[in-house]
C-alpha cells in the first residue's frame, strides 16, 4: 500500500512548496522509492489553460494533455519521470464531477454537502493516483496558504487521510516564512508558529516544518519553534534561499530529511544515489565561458512565465560546459527601437510560445536579425510560426504574410487555423495539446541533435504551418524536416545555409530535464557557444547578409507579387 505525504504552506504564498515538494520527490527517489506526486489547487478553473501568464506563470503540459500549473514542472524536472492530468487537481474540476454525478442521480437522493461528498472526492483523487502510479509514496502539495478560505475542503480531505490509512503511512509536512526585522536584526518566528496554530485548528499537527527564510536561521530560532508548536526538534529544517533551486534536496539532507521521513513513515530507504550530486557539482563548478542568450517574449513583468524554457537553456549550458548570460528582451520595445539596439551583443536568439498579436512585429523583427546575421535562433511554437512568417516576407518579399491569429484578413495566411478548430468554441483544452509523433530527415540539424528518426514531443497550440505553401517556402530555401506523419503537419523548420536556425511546432522545454537537456537545446547551446566572442563583440557584421540568400531565393523574388503563388 502507497503512503502518504502531504505539504502545505503558511504564512504567505511564494514559498517555492512547489520546489519542496520535488525535492522530497526527489530524496525518495534517490533513496529507492518509487515517486508520484501531484497538486491541489482551490481556483474554480477547470485547469491552468485559461489562466493569465502574467499572473500564475507557464501553463505546463503534461505527456497526455493536460494543461496544468507550473509546479509539475518543477516535479517531472526533480524525480524525472513523467506525470499526467491525474497529478494535476483544480476546485473546479472537483465540484464539476460533484454536480455531474448529482445529476446523473448517483447520491440516491441525499442532500450534497462539502462533507463528505466534497472531502470524499479529494481523497478519490489521491487514492486514484497511488492506483494507478503503483508509487510507494504519493506526495500531495496544497496549493495557496493556510486560512485561505477557498482551500478548506482539501485540509480536512488530507485530515481524514490519517483516520482512513493510520499515522504509519501518513506524513504531514508544513512550510512557513521567518520575516527579518531590519529594526533589531533578527527573524521572527511568531508568524509561522500562527500559521501552525492555523493548520491545527483543521486537526492536522505537522510532522516536520520547513522554515523558509532570506537570511541564516539560528538554532535558538529552531528550538523556540519546536517547543512552541510540539514538533520534534529533528522535525524542524531551516531552508535559506538558495541560488540553484537543484541543490535544495542536497540542503534538507544536510538536516537528515530521508532519515526523519523514514522513522515517521516507517520505511527502510538504500543509500542514496549520487547522481544529483554530481549535477549540483557540474552546476556549482567555475566555467571558462559565458554564452548570452537573448529570450524575445511579450510576458516579461511574470518571469515564471517562461520557466520551463529558462531551465531547459540553464541544463543545456550546463552540458556544454558554459555559464548562461540570459537577456530579457521585451518584443515590444524592439518594435519601437528596432532589433539591432537589444539583440547585436546575443550569440543566441530564443522566442518561445505566446498568444495574441502584441508585440508580435517585435518578435518577427528578432526573426529577421537572427536569419541575416546567421545568429543562432531556436523558436519554440509561436517562435516556429513567426521564423515562417519572416521568412515568407522577407525572403519571397511579400509583404502580407502572417497568421491567421493576428491577421484573420491576410491574403497569404501562412500560419493558418486548421479546420478541425475552427469548428471548436469553447476555450479550454480544446488546442492540440500532449504528445505527437514527428518524422525527422536524415540530413537535418534536428536530427543530428536527436540522433533518430521518430521522436515524440508534446504541444499546445491551434495555428498550424499552411501546407499550401509548403513547396514555394521550401523552394526558396525554408526546409521541413519534421512532419507528423498521420496528418502531415510541420512539426519543425530549419534554414538552408545558416549555423542553426531551427522552429518546433511543439514545446522541447517540456522534455528537458536537469541532468538530461533537451537534444535542441543542447544542440542549440553548442552552436551559440561557438559564436561566443570576448569582450561582447557585436555579432552584426561578422557574417555577410547575401548568405541568408539562395541563388534560388533571388531569381524568385522578382516573380512575386503581393499575393504568393501556391
Amino acid at each position: 500500500m502507497a503512503k502518504f505525504i502531504f505539504i502545505t504552506g503558511g504564512v504567505l504564498s511564494g514559498l517555492g512548496k512547489g520546489i519542496i515538494a520535488a525535492s522530497v520527490g526527489n530524496i525518495l527517489k534517490g533513496s529507492g522509492l518509487n515517486i508520484s506526486i501531484m497538486k491541489f489547487d482551490q481556483y474554480l478553473n477547470i485547469d491552468a489553460g485559461t489562466l493569465n501568464p502574467t499572473e500564475h506563470g507557464e501553463v505546463f503540459v503534461t505527456a497526455d494533455g493536460a494543461e496544468t500549473d507550473l509546479d509539475l514542472g518543477h516535479y517531472e524536472r526533480f524525480i524525472d519521470c513523467n506525470l499526467s492530468h491525474e497529478s494535476s487537481v483544480m476546485s473546479g474540476q472537483i465540484f464539476q464531477t460533484i454536480l455531474e454525478n448529482e445529476r446523473r442521480g448517483e447520491y440516491l437522493g441525499k442532500t450534497i454537502q462539502m462533507i463528505p461528498h466534497v472531502t470524499d472526492e479529494v481523497k478519490k483523487r489521491i487514492a486514484r493516483l497511488a492506483k494507478k502510479s503503483e508509487a510507494d509514496i504519493i506526495i500531495v502539495e496544497i496549493g495557496g496558504t493556510i486560512g485561505d478560505y477557498e482551500g478548506a475542503h482539501f485540509l480536512e480531505g488530507i485530515r481524514q487521510m490519517r483516520r482512513d490509512f493510520g499515522a504509519d503511512n501518513t506524513l504531514y509536512l508544513h512550510a512557513g516564512f521567518l520575516p527579518y526585522l531590519e529594526t533589531t536584526c533578527e527573524l521572527k518566528t511568531k508568524p509561522l508558529q500562527n500559521s501552525i496554530r492555523d493548520l491545527a485548528s483543521y486537526g492536522i499537527q505537522p510532522d516536520i516544518v520547513f522554515c523558509r527564510a532570506d537570511y541564516p536561521i539560528s538554532k535558538k530560532e529552531l528550538d523556540k519553534i519546536s517547543l512552541f508548536c510540539g514538533i520534534d526538534k529533528d522535525g524542524v529544517i531551516p531552508l535559506q534561499t538558495s541560488d540553484q533551486v537543484y541543490e535544495v534536496p542536497s540542503l534538507l539532507e544536510k538536516y537528515n530529511l530521508s532519515r526523519v521521513i523514514a522513522r515517521k513513515l516507517n520505511l527502510h530507504l538504500r543509500k542514496s544515489s549520487s547522481e544529483w550530486q554530481k549535477l549540483v557539482a557540474r552546476i556549482k563548478k567555475p566555467k571558462k565561458q559565458k554564452v548570452k542568450i537573448a529570450l524575445v517574449g511579450k510576458y516579461m513583468a511574470m518571469r515564471d512565465t517562461y520557466i520551463s524554457v529558462i531551465e531547459a537553456l540553464k541544463s543545456a549550458c550546463w552540458w556544454n560546459d558554459v555559464d548562461l548570460n540570459l537577456g530579457w528582451i521585451d518584443s515590444e520595445k524592439i518594435e519601437k527601437d528596432g532589433a539591432e539596439k537589444y539583440l547585436k551583443q546575443y550569440d543566441g536568439i530564443v522566442i518561445p510560445g505566446g498568444f495574441g498579436n502584441r508585440g508580435i512585429e517585435g518578435k518577427i523583427a528578432a526573426a529577421k536579425f537572427a536569419r541575416e546575421n546567421k545568429v543562432p535562433y531556436l523558436g519554440l511554437c509561436l517562435g516556429m510560426q513567426i521564423a515562417t512568417i519572416e521568412f515568407a516576407r522577407y525572403v519571397l518579399t511579400t509583404s502580407d504574410c502572417n497568421s491567421e491569429e493576428f491577421n484573420p484578413k491576410t491574403k497569404n495566411p501562412v500560419i493558418h487555423l486548421m479546420s478541425e478548430q475552427s469548428r471548436i468554441k469553447d476555450k479550454g483544452g480544446t488546442m492540440r495539446l500532449g504528445v505527437y509523433k514527428c518524422k525527422l530527415s536524415p540530413k537535418s540539424i534536428s536530427y543530428q541533435a536527436y540522433g533518430q528518426r521518430i521522436i515524440f514531443e508534446r504541444h499546445r497550440h491551434r495555428f498550424e504551418f499552411n501546407n499550401k505553401y509548403r513547396k514555394i517556402l521550401e523552394k526558396a530555401g525554408l526546409r521541413i524536416v519534421g512532419v507528423n506523419p498521420e496528418k502531415n503537419l510541420v512539426e519543425i523548420i530549419e534554414l538552408k545555409n545558416h549555423p542553426f536556425l531551427v522552429g518546433s511546432q511543439f514545446h522541447p522545454e517540456f522534455k528537458s530535464r536537469p541532468n538530461r537537456p533537451h537534444p535542441l537545446f543542447r544542440q542549440f547551446i553548442k552552436i551559440a557557444k561557438k559564436f561566443n566572442k570576448p569582450n561582447n563583440e557585436p555579432n552584426r557584421g561578422r557574417f555577410s547578409r547575401k548568405h541568408g540568400f539562395s541563388k534560388n531565393n533571388i531569381e524568385m523574388k522578382s516573380k512575386l507579387g503581393t499575393v504568393l503563388k501556391i
